[in-house]
C-alpha cells in the first residue's frame, strides 16, 4: 500500500517538473529576472498531497480494526493439546493449521497409523512450543496421542474397566504392552495363573488386560491378564459352590499329584482327592493309578463355603468290595493274596482290592517255634491262604498259611520218637537256649545247659549261629503244647563219670586262666573241661596273683559230678609244699 502511495507521488512531482520550464520561459521573455526561490527540505514533504483511493481512521477506529484482526489468531499454551486441519503434505512433514499466526511441522513418522492421510484431515496434536529457537511452531501428535492415552488408562485404573491392548516386545521380567498407544509393563507373574516361561509366545498378540498400578509421577502403568483370569476363576468358583450339595458327582481334571492326594479342577475350583479315596485297594503313591492332565468323574465327599475346600471321592462311586464278595469267598476256602502290610503281630494278605485278611503269626507254621513276621514275610510276595473266619458285617478275615498242609504233630510220635537222632536248622537263639527246625512245622529247642557236658557257656551263641546245621536227641515230648524237648550233648556220654579219678580231690594239673570276673577265674583244664578258681586261690607266693591267659599249676580242692563242677586253687599248690 505503501509502495502505491509513494508511486502516486512520484507521478505527481513528475508533471509539476513539466509544466516549470514553460512558466520559467514566459517569464523570462516577458519579466525582468527575479531573484530565486529557496528549495523545499525533504523531510518536510507533504506525502498527503494525493489522498486519491486512501482511507484516513482515527485512533479509536484504527484500535477497533486492531481488536478484530487479532481476533481472527487462536491463543495457545505451551503443553495444550489442540485440533489442527492438514494443510499441506510433502515428502517428510506434515503442514498444520492449528489458527495460529504461523502453521507448524510434523513428521510423517507421528502419522505412520493413519493411513491415507490428506488435505483438509483433521488431527489433535499438543503444542510443545509456540516458539523455538528457530522461531518456528513446534507441534508433536506423538506427545498428544501418549497424553490422551495416560488420561484413558488413569481413567480405566479408577473404574476397574478392561482394555485392550497388544505385546509389542519382551523385556527382562515381563513383556511390553501397548495400550491406547502408550506402553505398559506386563510382569511375568501377571501373564497367566501358571506359570509363564515362554514369553516369546505372547510377543505380538492382542489380549484383554487389566490395569492394576498407576505412577503419575512418572506416567508408568502395570497390566495384568492374570487378574481377569482370577476374576473369571472367581465367579466360577462362586457358581459352583452354589449349586455344590454332597454326593454330587462332578467332572474334574488332575492338575497337580502329591504323596497325600490329588488337586483337581473342577471347572474354576479346585477340590482334593486324597490318598484314601483313590481306590478301595492299598496304594502307596496316588501316581500308582492316576496321571495328570487325566480326566475323572468324582463325588463330592465334603466342602466348605468358607474356605472353599472341596473333599473329593473316587472310590465312592463303587460299590464296597466288602458288600459284593465272590460266592467262593466263604470260611474253609483257599483263596490267593499278596502282602500289603506287615505287623509284629502278622501280615495282612489282599485278596481283592479293598478285602483284605490277616494270617496271625501263630497261624504261619505248625511250630511252636517263635517267628518275627517282619523277618518271614515280604511286602508284596503272595500266598495262598485258608480262610479260618469271615465277619462281612464287620468286614474282617483271619487266615492260615499253616493249615494249608496236615498237622505234622498229630503223627509226633511215630517220626519223632523220644531217643532218636536227627539232624536240624538253628532258626533263632535266646539267652536260655536254641530253637532248631527239624522239617517245616516241627521244631523244638535246646536248653544252654544241654549244648556240652563240660563247658558252661554264657550265650547259646558262643556255640552255634543261625542257620547252622545240628545234630539232636529228642529228650522228651509235649503234644498239646507242640513242644519238643530236644539234646545235644546227649549224643555222648556222659564225661564226668570217667572223670571223677582223673580229676580227683588232692591232685594238680595244668590249667589255663581264659577268663576272669569279681569272683574268681575261669581255668581251662585237661580234656576239655572247666574249672573254677575263687580269686583268693589265684594268689601265688610273691603275693601276686595269676592273670588271664597264664597257664599255672592248680590243685582240685572240690569234684562235684552231678553239678558238673571243679574248684582248683594255685595258692594250695605252693601253701602245700611249704608246709
Amino acid at each position: 500500500m505503501f509502495q502505491n502511495i509513494f508511486a502516486k507521488q512520484l507521478n505527481a512531482d513528475d508533471q509539476e517538473s513539466a509544466a516549470a520550464p514553460a512558466e520559467a520561459t514566459t517569464a523570462t521573455t516577458t519579466a525582468p529576472e527575479a531573484p530565486v526561490a529557496e528549495a523545499t527540505a525533504h523531510d518536510d514533504f507533504d506525502w498527503s498531497i494525493d489522498k486519491r483511493n486512501v482511507s484516513s481512521y482515527n485512533s479509536e477506529e484504527k484500535a477497533k480494526y486492531d481488536k478484530v484482526y487479532e481476533a481472527t489468531f487462536v491463543t495457545i499454551t505451551d503443553g495444550e493439546l489442540i485440533k489442527g486441519a492438514v494443510v499441506g503434505l510433502t515428502k517428510t512433514d506434515v503442514v498444520l493449521n492449528i489458527g495460529f499466526k504461523s502453521d507448524g511441522l510434523i513428521s510423517l513418522n507421528e502419522f505412520r497409523d493413519l493411513q491415507g492421510l490428506k488435505i483438509g484431515d483433521e488431527v489433535e496434536v499438543m503444542v510443545v512450543e509456540k516458539e523455538d529457537r528457530q522461531g518456528h511452531l513446534h507441534l508433536s501428535r506423538k506427545q498428544a496421542r501418549i497424553t490422551r492415552a495416560w488420561e484413558k488408562i488413569v481413567e480405566v485404573h479408577k473404574t476397574g474397566e478392561i482394555v485392550t491392548g497388544t505385546v509389542t516386545s519382551k523385556t527382562k521380567g515381563g513383556l511390553i504392552v501397548d495400550v491406547f498407544g502408550m506402553e505398559t509393563f506386563l510382569p511375568g507373574s501377571q501373564i497367566d495363573v501358571k506359570p509363564v516361561t515362554d514369553y516369546d509366545q505372547f510377543v505380538g498378540k492382542t489380549m484383554e488386560f487389566k490395569v492394576v498400578k498407576v505412577n503419575e509421577a512418572i506416567k508408568n502403568a502395570v497390566v495384568s491378564h492374570k487378574a481377569l483370569i482370577e476374576s473369571d476363576i472367581e465367579a466360577q468358583r462362586a457358581e459352583i459352590m452354589g449349586k455344590l450339595e454332597k454326593g454330587q458327582v462332578l467332572e474334574g481334571t488332575i492338575k497337580n499329584i502329591t504323596d497325600f492326594g490329588a488337586f483337581m479342577d473342577l471347572g474354576g475350583l479346585d477340590g482334593l482327592l486324597y490318598i484314601t479315596d483313590i481306590s478301595w485297594g492299598r496304594i502307596n503313591h496316588p501316581s500308582e493309578v492316576l496321571k495328570l492332565d487325566q480326566k475323572l468323574n468324582v463325588v463330592v465327599l465334603d466342602f466348605d463355603d468358607d474356605k472353599k475346600r472341596i473333599s473329593l471321592g473316587l472310590k465312592q462311586l463303587t460299590p464296597h468290595p466288602w458288600d459284593v464278595l465272590p460266592e467262593n469267598v466263604t470260611e474253609n476256602n483257599v483263596v490267593k493274596g499278596k502282602v500289603v502290610n506287615i505287623e509284629d503281630y502278622g501280615a495282612f494278605l489282599e485278596i481283592m482290592p479293598g478285602v483284605e485278611g490277616l494270617v496271625h503269626v501263630s497261624e504261619i507254621t505248625w511250630a511252636n517255634t517263635p517267628i518275627n513276621a517282619k523277618e518271614f514275610f515280604k511286602l508284596g510276595d503272595e500266598y495262598e491262604a485258608k480262610i479260618v473266619t469271615l465277619d462281612k458285617d464287620a468286614r474282617k478275615m483271619s487266615l492260615s498259611i499253616k493249615q494249608m498242609t496236615p498237622d505234622p504233630w498229630n503223627e509226633i510220635e511215630n517220626k519223632f520218637p523220644v531217643e532218636s537222632r536227627h539232624s536240624g536248622l538253628v532258626k533263632n537263639i535266646t539267652p536260655y537256649g536254641v530253637f532248631v527246625e527239624l522239617e517245616p512245622g516241627i521244631g523244638g529247642m535246646i536248653h544252654i545247659s544241654d549244648l556240652s557236658w563240660l563247658k558252661r557257656f554264657n550265650h547259646p551263641s558262643e556255640y552255634t549261629k543261625v542257620g547252622e546245621k545240628i545234630d539232636i536227641i529228642i529228650l522228651g515230648i509235649d503234644k498239646e503244647n507242640r513242644k519238643l524237648q530236644l539234646g545235644h550233648k546227649q549224643l555222648e556220654e556222659d564225661p564226668w563219670n570217667a572223670l571223677e579219678d582223673t580229676f580227683a580231690v588232692g591232685t594238680i594239673h595244668e590249667g589255663t586262666v581264659i577268663r576272669k570276673d569279681d569272683k574268681g577265674a575261669i581255668v581251662q583244664l585237661p580234656y576239655g573241661l572247666e574249672g573254677f578258681a575263687p580269686n583268693r586261690h589265684l594268689a601265688k607266693e610273691d603275693g601276686s596273683s595269676v592273670n588271664a591267659e597264664e597257664t599255672n599249676q592248680f590243685l582240685v580242692i572240690e569234684f562235684d559230678r552231678n553239678e558238673k563242677r571243679i574248684v582248683v586253687s594255685h595258692a594250695r599248690t605252693w601253701e602245700v609244699a611249704k608246709s
